[in-house]
């Protein structure tokens, strides 16, 4: 198999998997215990703690453990949406765990602002004679939400989330002018960082961001653990109950083997963060430059410029992606539809929406996502099958 997946999830780093079994094995106690067991495990969790905060950027007690990005989401949408009822800004192709947690809000009375983006899928900001860059995206079948310039403050904005690194695109924002707004207005701002840590650099504290979310599984830690980081002084609504752990904002024994692999991940990408970062471009750009020449037309979705390093968004005309995608997974491909599946049928991805692409591009994109485990003779490999059932479908179409 050639696995071309890695923003669904990475596969364990074996250090990763040896510092886990090390302490299924000798750190098993419960880090709130009073005895002699449970402090070392407890003096295994903060070391994780203070190692993981150093390099992103944070303070210590800024770090909440958490079981992935879905939970770290959730905590902190959740708890910094606090009474009364306000206006939520966010972008329409938000990860489901931010987009279904804002829709849960609404049935309390919350309004959703959808934030605009160009056709590269970044954030619009005014020009400078103020005016907007863009306008709402209307399809003959599909229809985008209302969406709003940055350029507008709503004076009933009461937070602002959005997605640093698209998980299906790779398209990264420059967050610093909303973050900026934000400050300004003392409202709080969430990034969902769960695709960009371990992938790019990323400082909290450089940010200026309320809170920040991230997931283990996406820079080869385990799954199951995650961290939502909350700036110090931010008042963060608890939105589980049933324990005081995490300086009572997260309820629940933390698992400790999992902590440990979570930091040693983030620890082996930060030390190589420059190779691994050039490695996965330069694979990615033969990816996509092989497919440009040996099976045109195809087309870029998102920005080339401001994307992940791993992350190849890619539509071919004329094919279907998700016949595409099984035909791949049959030749021994694993990757990604750029669309969601509902109903047994292919519905048009919204960040692909937002950036205006017509039908026959959204309904034949898809994603390929790489890691550094790949390889240049996997790479060649996968264009040659990739070219060969894109040119034999569009034959048969």
């Amino acid at each position: 198999m050639i696995y071309l997946d890695h923003n669904a999830t990475t596969k364990p780093h074996p250090e990763v998997v040896e510092v886990m079994a090390r302490h299924w094995r000798e750190t098993y106690a419960n880090p709130g215990s009073q005895h002699a067991a449970g402090r070392r495990a407890r003096q295994v969790l903060e070391a994780s703690r203070e190692s993981m905060a150093s390099i992103l950027g944070a303070d210590p007690e800024e770090i909440v453990f958490t079981s992935g990005g879905t939970e770290s989401n959730n905590m902190a949408i959740l708890g910094l949406a606090t009474d009364p009822p306000g206006t939520i800004a966010l972008t329409t192709g938000e990860h489901p765990a931010v987009l279904e947690t804002c829709r849960h809000l609404e049935t309390r009375g919350w309004t959703l602002e959808f934030l605009s983006v160009d056709s590269e899928g970044l954030l619009c900001f005014p020009n400078s004679a103020g005016n907007s860059l863009t306008s709402s995206a209307s399809h003959s079948e599909f229809r985008t939400p209302a969406r709003r310039d940055l350029a507008v403050p709503n004076s009933a904005l009461r937070l602002v989330t959005v997605i640093l690194a698209h998980n299906e695109t790779g398209v990264i924002q420059d967050v610093a002018p909303l973050a900026a707004m934000c400050q300004a207005s003392g409202i709080p701002f969430h990034v969902d960082a769960a695709q960009a840590v371990g992938k790019i650099p990323v400082n909290f504290h450089t940010l200026q961001v309320t809170s920040l979310a991230l997931d283990a599984r996406k820079f080869q830690g385990p799954g199951g653990v995650g961290a939502l980081l909350i700036r110090n002084g931010a008042k963060l609504a608890p939105s589980s109950f049933g324990g005081h752990q995490e300086a009572g904002r997260r309820p629940g024994t933390e698992t400790v083997p999992l902590v440990a692999g979570m930091a040693r991940a983030l620890e082996l990408c930060a030390a190589d963060l420059e190779r691994q970062m050039a490695l996965v471009r330069a694979l990615r750009d033969r990816l996509e430059q092989k497919l440009a020449a040996q099976c045109p037309p195809v087309v870029l979705n998102g920005s080339r410029e401001c994307r992940l390093p791993n992350t190849l968004n890619i539509s071919f005309p004329g094919v279907d992606g998700e016949a595409l995608l099984v035909a791949l997974d049959l030749e021994g491909i694993a990757c990604s539809l750029g669309s969601t599946c509902a109903s047994g049928s292919a519905e048009p991805s919204p960040a692909l929406l937002a950036m205006n692409c017509p039908r026959e591009i959204w309904q034949s994109a898809v994603r390929f996502s790489l890691g550094v485990d790949n390889t240049t003779d996997e790479i060649d490999r996968a264009a040659e099958i990739i070219s060969r059932i894109v040119s034999r479908m569009r034959s048969t179409a």
